[in-house]
Formats: C-alpha cells, structure tokens, sequence
C-alpha cells in the first residue's frame, strides 16, 4: 500500500467514524446525562483509538478493527497489542472526563444558585388579594404621556 493509498483509507475511515459517532450522538439523546456522556466517550475511544500495526513501516489501524480481524478471522498476532492500546486510551478519555466533570459540577452549583429568583417578600400582596381589591383602585391607562392608546389597563400605585 502506497502513502496515498494509506491517507485515503484514512480519511474514509475516519468520514464513516464521524458518521458513526453522529448516529450513535443521536441515539443517546434521549438518555440521562450521567449515563449519555460515559457511553459517548466510550464509542469516540472505540472509534478513534489507533494501533500500530506494522512497527518497522510504522503503519497504523483503528485498533477496534484489528481486534475484530484478529478474533474472528485469525489473521495475525496483533491483538493483545489493539486491545492495550484501546484500555490506555479509555484509561486517558476516562480520566479527562472525570476531571471534566469534577470542574464543570461546581460550577453549574454556582450558576444555578446564581439564578434562582429572588424570595418574593413578606408584604407583597398575594394573587388573592389582589383580584378582591376594590376596582377604583386601578386607573383607566389607555393613553400614554404621549396621548397615544395603549391597550392594557394598570393598577394605581
């Protein structure tokens, strides 16, 4: 297999991975986020973990699919080199997500804390009340301080 032969099986490969990894993005939509993440990182380092194949030209494979033609066809020896390759870099993925994770949760703490409304305050009217005021007590606002017409009626302060 020529340079350019290798590249193109390459990209190909990589043009289905990505494929692959939208679908799977879309089937794992609908999961929880705890469970949708883990399984995301999962499927990218089964996708996109690559093995050397061919130390002395320095030929590299994805590292699933060696271990799939090495399990069911018999083919070679490379197996055990595919399947340490595929733990070192679930072992990395899994790692930084984690880390990912230990810093994005204390954040959201924050930013969901941060954006909790207001307590409403003790002497504020109810809704109750305010329907059983007295109607004089709301002003007819139809016109601006411009003298245009406005449309919606307020209360008196």
């Amino acid at each position: 297999m020529i340079e350019n032969d290798y590249l193109l099986a390459w990209s190909a490969y990589l043009v289905a991975a990505l494929g692959c990894l939208l679908v799977w993005f879309r089937l794992t939509n609908w999961m929880w986020r705890y469970v949708r993440e883990p399984l995301r990182v999962l499927v990218v380092v089964l996708l996109f973990s690559p093995t050397i194949v061919d130390p002395g030209k320095e030929a590299f494979a994805p590292a699933l699919a060696i271990t799939a033609m090495d399990l069911l066809l018999d083919v070679g020896n490379n197996v055990w080199r595919a399947v340490a390759d595929l733990s070192m870099y679930g072992l990395i993925a899994f790692t930084l997500y984690v880390l990912f994770v230990a810093i994005r949760w204390p954040l959201e703490r924050w930013w969901q804390a941060r954006n909790v409304p207001a307590a409403v305050a003790e002497n504020e009217p109810t809704l109750r009340e305010m329907m059983t005021r007295d109607p004089e007590d709301f002003a007819d606002t139809r016109l601006d301080a411009r003298g245009e017409r406005r449309m919606r009626l307020e209360p008196r302060a």
